[in-house]
Protein backbone atom coordinates (compact mmCIF):
# COMPACT_ATOMS: atom_id res chain seq x y z
CA UNK A 1 0.00 0.00 0.00
CA UNK A 2 2.89 2.23 1.01
CA UNK A 3 4.63 1.55 -2.17
CA UNK A 4 1.33 1.92 -4.11
CA UNK A 5 0.91 5.82 -2.64
CA UNK A 6 4.63 6.25 -3.33
CA UNK A 7 4.45 5.28 -6.98
CA UNK A 8 1.89 7.53 -7.55
CA UNK A 9 3.47 10.86 -5.98
CA UNK A 10 6.57 10.17 -7.73
CA UNK A 11 4.50 10.14 -11.08
CA UNK A 12 2.81 13.27 -10.20
CA UNK A 13 5.70 14.69 -9.58
CA UNK A 14 7.28 13.78 -13.21
CA UNK A 15 4.15 14.71 -14.65
CA UNK A 16 3.99 18.79 -13.07
CA UNK A 17 7.92 18.49 -13.92
CA UNK A 18 6.99 17.68 -17.45
CA UNK A 19 4.45 20.56 -17.86
CA UNK A 20 6.82 22.77 -16.23
CA UNK A 21 8.92 21.80 -18.99
CA UNK A 22 7.16 22.01 -21.43
CA UNK A 23 6.07 25.54 -20.59
CA UNK A 24 9.62 26.91 -20.02
CA UNK A 25 10.27 25.35 -24.02
CA UNK A 26 7.09 27.38 -24.77
CA UNK A 27 8.21 30.49 -22.60
CA UNK A 28 11.95 30.31 -24.18
CA UNK A 29 10.99 29.89 -27.83
CA UNK A 30 8.47 32.92 -27.70
CA UNK A 31 11.41 35.01 -26.00
CA UNK A 32 13.50 34.05 -29.33
CA UNK A 33 10.79 35.09 -31.00
CA UNK A 34 10.22 37.96 -29.82
CA UNK A 35 14.00 38.39 -30.19
CA UNK A 36 14.03 37.75 -33.46
CA UNK A 37 11.36 39.79 -34.60
CA UNK A 38 12.74 43.09 -32.78
CA UNK A 39 16.04 42.62 -34.46
CA UNK A 40 14.60 42.84 -37.82
CA UNK A 41 12.83 45.61 -36.78
CA UNK A 42 15.89 47.67 -35.92
CA UNK A 43 17.04 46.04 -39.10
CA UNK A 44 14.56 47.55 -41.03
CA UNK A 45 13.82 50.83 -39.05
CA UNK A 46 17.52 51.63 -40.15
CA UNK A 47 17.72 50.65 -43.17
CA UNK A 48 14.88 52.97 -44.27
CA UNK A 49 16.21 55.82 -42.27
CA UNK A 50 19.13 55.43 -44.24
CA UNK A 51 17.04 55.53 -47.84
CA UNK A 52 14.94 59.05 -46.37
CA UNK A 53 18.82 60.02 -45.21
CA UNK A 54 19.82 59.76 -48.60
CA UNK A 55 16.70 60.83 -50.46
CA UNK A 56 16.80 64.35 -48.27
CA UNK A 57 20.70 64.37 -49.42
CA UNK A 58 19.67 64.02 -52.91
CA UNK A 59 16.67 66.46 -52.10
CA UNK A 60 19.56 68.90 -50.92
CA UNK A 61 21.84 68.41 -54.35
CA UNK A 62 19.10 69.43 -56.03
CA UNK A 63 18.75 72.48 -54.62
CA UNK A 64 22.30 73.22 -54.35
CA UNK A 65 22.16 73.22 -58.75
CA UNK A 66 19.17 74.72 -58.66
CA UNK A 67 20.91 77.86 -56.42
CA UNK A 68 23.95 77.61 -58.36
CA UNK A 69 22.02 78.20 -61.78
CA UNK A 70 18.96 80.45 -61.24
CA UNK A 71 19.29 84.38 -60.02
CA UNK A 72 15.39 85.13 -59.85
CA UNK A 73 14.47 82.76 -57.44
CA UNK A 74 17.51 82.20 -54.93
CA UNK A 75 16.03 83.63 -51.50
CA UNK A 76 13.22 81.00 -51.64
CA UNK A 77 15.48 78.02 -52.98
CA UNK A 78 17.90 78.53 -50.31
CA UNK A 79 15.50 78.59 -47.73
CA UNK A 80 13.93 75.11 -48.70
CA UNK A 81 17.39 73.81 -48.98
CA UNK A 82 18.18 75.24 -45.15
CA UNK A 83 14.58 73.09 -44.06
CA UNK A 84 16.45 70.05 -45.96
CA UNK A 85 19.44 70.88 -44.44
CA UNK A 86 18.16 70.80 -40.69
CA UNK A 87 15.94 68.10 -41.07
CA UNK A 88 18.95 65.89 -42.24
CA UNK A 89 20.55 67.06 -39.22
CA UNK A 90 17.51 66.18 -37.17
CA UNK A 91 17.59 62.65 -38.55
CA UNK A 92 20.91 61.48 -38.05
CA UNK A 93 20.63 62.26 -34.24
CA UNK A 94 17.07 61.09 -34.13
CA UNK A 95 16.22 57.75 -32.20
CA UNK A 96 15.19 54.66 -33.97
CA UNK A 97 11.82 53.74 -33.55
CA UNK A 98 9.06 53.70 -36.36
CA UNK A 99 7.11 56.39 -34.85
CA UNK A 100 10.00 59.05 -35.63
CA UNK A 101 11.06 57.24 -38.57
CA UNK A 102 7.38 57.83 -39.61
CA UNK A 103 7.66 61.99 -38.75
CA UNK A 104 10.56 62.32 -40.76
CA UNK A 105 9.62 60.30 -43.89
CA UNK A 106 6.08 62.54 -43.89
CA UNK A 107 8.47 66.02 -43.71
CA UNK A 108 10.57 64.63 -46.84
CA UNK A 109 7.11 63.84 -48.57
CA UNK A 110 6.45 67.75 -47.58
CA UNK A 111 9.46 69.05 -48.75
CA UNK A 112 9.87 66.54 -51.77
CA UNK A 113 6.57 68.42 -53.26
CA UNK A 114 7.42 71.85 -52.26
CA UNK A 115 10.62 71.35 -54.12
CA UNK A 116 9.16 69.80 -57.15
CA UNK A 117 6.85 73.21 -57.59
CA UNK A 118 9.72 74.91 -57.23
CA UNK A 119 11.29 73.15 -60.15
CA UNK A 120 8.10 74.01 -62.18
CA UNK A 121 8.73 77.62 -61.50
CA UNK A 122 12.34 77.60 -62.35
CA UNK A 123 11.60 75.95 -65.58
CA UNK A 124 9.36 78.17 -66.37
CA UNK A 125 11.84 81.33 -65.57
CA UNK A 126 14.28 79.57 -67.16
CA UNK A 127 11.79 78.99 -70.65
CA UNK A 128 11.32 82.94 -69.65
CA UNK A 129 15.07 84.31 -70.21
CA UNK A 130 15.81 81.78 -72.90
CA UNK A 131 12.98 83.76 -75.31
CA UNK A 132 13.99 87.23 -73.52
CA UNK A 133 18.06 86.00 -74.19
CA UNK A 134 16.75 85.21 -78.13
CA UNK A 135 14.96 88.78 -78.06
CA UNK A 136 18.05 90.35 -76.76
CA UNK A 137 19.91 88.77 -79.14
CA UNK A 138 17.74 89.37 -82.43
CA UNK A 139 17.55 93.27 -80.96
CA UNK A 140 21.53 93.15 -80.72
CA UNK A 141 21.55 92.23 -84.74
CA UNK A 142 18.95 94.88 -85.82
CA UNK A 143 20.93 97.42 -83.58
CA UNK A 144 24.46 96.34 -84.85
CA UNK A 145 22.67 96.21 -88.10
CA UNK A 146 21.32 99.75 -88.17
CA UNK A 147 24.62 100.78 -86.63
CA UNK A 148 26.59 99.74 -89.46
CA UNK A 149 23.92 101.20 -91.94
CA UNK A 150 24.33 104.67 -89.79
CA UNK A 151 28.30 104.34 -90.21
CA UNK A 152 27.55 103.62 -94.36
CA UNK A 153 24.95 106.94 -94.65
CA UNK A 154 27.06 108.90 -92.50
CA UNK A 155 29.86 108.09 -94.96
CA UNK A 156 27.91 108.86 -97.67
CA UNK A 157 26.59 112.10 -95.96
CA UNK A 158 30.36 113.09 -95.79
CA UNK A 159 30.83 112.40 -99.22
CA UNK A 160 27.78 113.94 -99.99
CA UNK A 161 28.82 116.90 -97.86
CA UNK A 162 32.45 117.06 -99.54
CA UNK A 163 30.55 116.80 -102.93
CA UNK A 164 28.46 119.77 -101.97
CA UNK A 165 31.30 121.65 -100.72
CA UNK A 166 33.49 121.10 -103.71
CA UNK A 167 30.26 122.07 -105.89
CA UNK A 168 29.77 125.57 -104.10
CA UNK A 169 33.03 126.51 -104.89
CA UNK A 170 33.07 129.44 -107.29
CA UNK A 171 35.56 129.01 -110.24
CA UNK A 172 37.78 132.07 -111.18
CA UNK A 173 38.62 131.79 -115.52
CA UNK A 174 39.76 133.82 -117.85
CA UNK A 175 42.33 135.63 -115.29
CA UNK A 176 44.21 138.43 -117.61
CA UNK A 177 46.92 141.72 -116.70
CA UNK A 178 47.74 144.30 -118.74
CA UNK A 179 49.53 147.81 -118.40
CA UNK A 180 48.43 150.97 -119.55
CA UNK A 181 49.66 155.01 -120.13
CA UNK A 182 47.84 157.08 -118.55
CA UNK A 183 46.90 160.30 -120.63
CA UNK A 184 46.67 163.79 -118.97
CA UNK A 185 43.02 163.37 -120.61
CA UNK A 186 42.42 160.30 -118.32
CA UNK A 187 42.45 158.22 -121.26
CA UNK A 188 44.25 154.72 -121.25
CA UNK A 189 46.52 153.46 -123.86
CA UNK A 190 47.88 149.85 -123.71
CA UNK A 191 51.33 149.56 -123.07
CA UNK A 192 54.43 146.13 -122.67
CA UNK A 193 56.78 148.88 -121.49
CA UNK A 194 57.90 149.15 -118.03
CA UNK A 195 59.08 152.48 -118.47
CA UNK A 196 55.73 153.72 -119.82
CA UNK A 197 53.19 151.75 -117.89
CA UNK A 198 51.43 153.57 -114.46
CA UNK A 199 48.63 151.26 -113.94
CA UNK A 200 48.13 147.53 -113.73
CA UNK A 201 45.01 146.20 -114.73
CA UNK A 202 43.55 142.69 -113.78
CA UNK A 203 40.42 141.09 -115.05
CA UNK A 204 39.17 137.56 -114.03
CA UNK A 205 35.53 135.88 -114.24
CA UNK A 206 33.55 134.22 -111.39
CA UNK A 207 32.04 131.69 -112.98
CA UNK A 208 28.34 131.22 -112.71
CA UNK A 209 26.93 128.48 -109.71
CA UNK A 210 23.40 127.69 -108.77
CA UNK A 211 24.30 125.87 -105.59
CA UNK A 212 27.20 128.32 -104.50
CA UNK A 213 26.28 130.34 -101.31
CA UNK A 214 25.23 134.13 -102.99
CA UNK A 215 26.38 137.21 -101.39
CA UNK A 216 29.50 139.53 -100.31
CA UNK A 217 32.64 137.41 -102.24
CA UNK A 218 36.27 138.67 -100.68
CA UNK A 219 39.32 137.57 -102.73
CA UNK A 220 43.17 138.32 -102.23
CA UNK A 221 45.00 139.41 -105.35
CA UNK A 222 48.62 139.06 -105.58
CA UNK A 223 50.88 140.75 -108.49
CA UNK A 224 54.50 139.74 -107.52
CA UNK A 225 57.31 141.81 -110.08
CA UNK A 226 60.45 140.56 -111.29
CA UNK A 227 62.47 141.22 -108.55
CA UNK A 228 59.66 138.99 -106.24
CA UNK A 229 58.72 141.77 -104.96
CA UNK A 230 54.80 142.05 -103.46
CA UNK A 231 53.17 145.19 -105.21
CA UNK A 232 50.47 147.36 -103.73
CA UNK A 233 48.85 147.15 -100.29
CA UNK A 234 51.70 144.67 -99.27
CA UNK A 235 49.16 143.70 -96.20
CA UNK A 236 49.37 140.33 -94.49
CA UNK A 237 47.05 137.95 -93.38
CA UNK A 238 46.65 135.30 -91.72
CA UNK A 239 44.67 131.68 -92.44
CA UNK A 240 45.10 129.27 -89.87
CA UNK A 241 48.64 128.45 -90.05
CA UNK A 242 49.70 130.09 -93.43
CA UNK A 243 49.86 134.18 -93.87
CA UNK A 244 49.40 135.81 -97.13
CA UNK A 245 51.07 138.99 -98.00
CA UNK A 246 48.39 140.68 -101.02
CA UNK A 247 48.45 143.39 -103.22
CA UNK A 248 44.69 144.51 -102.43
CA UNK A 249 41.38 143.26 -102.10
CA UNK A 250 38.30 143.09 -104.37
CA UNK A 251 34.95 142.42 -102.44
CA UNK A 252 32.27 140.88 -105.59
CA UNK A 253 28.51 140.94 -104.79
CA UNK A 254 27.88 137.24 -106.10
CA UNK A 255 24.26 136.19 -106.97
CA UNK A 256 25.16 132.94 -108.73
CA UNK A 257 25.84 134.30 -112.44
CA UNK A 258 28.78 135.34 -114.09
CA UNK A 259 30.31 138.15 -112.77
CA UNK A 260 33.25 139.81 -114.93
CA UNK A 261 35.46 141.85 -112.25
CA UNK A 262 38.45 144.38 -113.15
CA UNK A 263 40.88 146.53 -110.73
CA UNK A 264 43.66 148.63 -110.99
CA UNK A 265 46.94 148.77 -109.37
CA UNK A 266 48.29 151.64 -109.77
CA UNK A 267 52.01 152.32 -109.56
CA UNK A 268 55.64 153.35 -110.70
CA UNK A 269 58.82 152.79 -111.85
CA UNK A 270 57.92 149.12 -112.76
CA UNK A 271 60.46 146.89 -113.04
CA UNK A 272 61.47 144.57 -116.89
CA UNK A 273 60.42 141.01 -116.55
CA UNK A 274 57.71 138.59 -115.55
CA UNK A 275 55.13 139.70 -113.32
CA UNK A 276 52.52 137.01 -111.70
CA UNK A 277 48.89 137.48 -110.77
CA UNK A 278 47.60 134.98 -108.04
CA UNK A 279 44.43 134.93 -106.56
CA UNK A 280 43.24 133.90 -103.60
CA UNK A 281 39.83 133.04 -101.89
CA UNK A 282 40.78 133.14 -98.41
CA UNK A 283 43.60 130.78 -97.40
CA UNK A 284 43.41 129.23 -101.07
CA UNK A 285 44.86 129.74 -104.85
CA UNK A 286 41.83 129.51 -107.37
CA UNK A 287 43.84 131.02 -110.13
CA UNK A 288 47.24 132.43 -111.49
CA UNK A 289 48.78 133.85 -114.39
CA UNK A 290 51.97 136.27 -115.85
CA UNK A 291 52.83 138.48 -118.05
CA UNK A 292 55.75 140.62 -119.13
CA UNK A 293 57.03 143.90 -119.63
CA UNK A 294 59.83 145.21 -121.53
Amino acid sequence: MENQNGNSKLKAIVAILAILLVGSLVYIFKLTSDAKTMETTVVEIKSEKEAVLKDLETLKATYDEAIAENKDMTDELIAERDKVTKLIAELKTAKGDAASLRKYKEQYKQLEVKMKNLMQEVEVLKAQNQDLTTDLDSTKVVLEDSKKYNQVLVGQNEELAKTVEKGQKLSVTNLKTAAYKLRSSGKQIETDKASRADVLQIGFTIAENKIAKSGDKVYYVQVIDAKNNVLGDKATISFGDTSLTYSFTTTVKYENKTVDVKEQLPGKDFAKGTYFVNVFDKGELVSKSSFSLR
